[in-house]
């Protein structure tokens, strides 16, 4: 079965003023659904592969045959780096976290606009495309960029947290401030959805 492209968890419009209609339905619609198409078409050369999840296949990337393995990699990563993305959002988020990310927010970071600080500071200097993340590694939070559309899932880790900063994710509301989409971005964070992530990696 081919892997598909889900609905937004709510509408276009729903994050604004910080995250525009026009941006939301261009990254969702157009974006999003280019990274699906392009995988689909790679997995139909080995259809073996099929049964797969896409996060099954960009974990194991040196299991891919070569010649869709780079494929792969950038659009299962784009599909599966967009599909954690739409989650950690909602409308009317922010604001400070609560429960066990809260707590090791302050254990590892001292408090939460020190850990924002340096989540933004860390992330705004990504050459280039690519993603800023929230992972959980030896019983500590730490901030770890990716390039492109890699995903921590490669690495053995497990994203709680993460923000795309991509040109296309921010340039027709913010221009070139990569560091005002950032700032912006917290105003629609799902502390809910982030707390049952990092719930599922202290799992791990």
């Amino acid at each position: 079965m081919a892997y598909e492209l889900a609905p937004l968890p709510y509408a276009y419009n729903a994050l604004e003023p910080h995250i525009d209609e026009a941006t939301m339905k261009l990254h969702h619609d157009k974006h999003h659904q280019t990274y699906v198409t392009n995988l689909n078409a790679a997995i139909d050369k080995h259809p073996e592969l099929a049964a797969k999840s896409p996060e099954d296949l960009v974990r194991h990337l040196s299991a891919i045959p070569e010649d869709i393995r780079k494929v792969v990699q950038n659009s299962g990563g784009g599909h599966v780096n967009h599909t954690i993305f739409w989650q950690l959002m909602k409308p009317a988020g922010g604001g400070d976290p609560s429960g066990p990310i809260a707590a090791q927010i302050k254990a590892d970071f001292g408090d939460f606009e020190s850990f924002k600080k340096l989540f933004n500071e860390t992330t705004v200097k990504q050459f280039g495309s690519g993603w800023g993340w929230l992972i959980f590694q030896a019983g500590k939070l730490k901030i770890v960029t990716t390039a492109n559309q890699d995903t921590p899932l490669s690495e053995g880790l497990f994203p709680i947290l993460g923000n795309d900063v991509w040109e296309h994710a921010y340039y027709l509301k913010y221009q070139n401030l990569r560091a005002d989409y950032l700032a912006a971005w917290w105003n629609v964070v799902n502390w809910d959805e982030i707390n049952k992530r990092f719930a599922t990696a202290q799992g791990k």
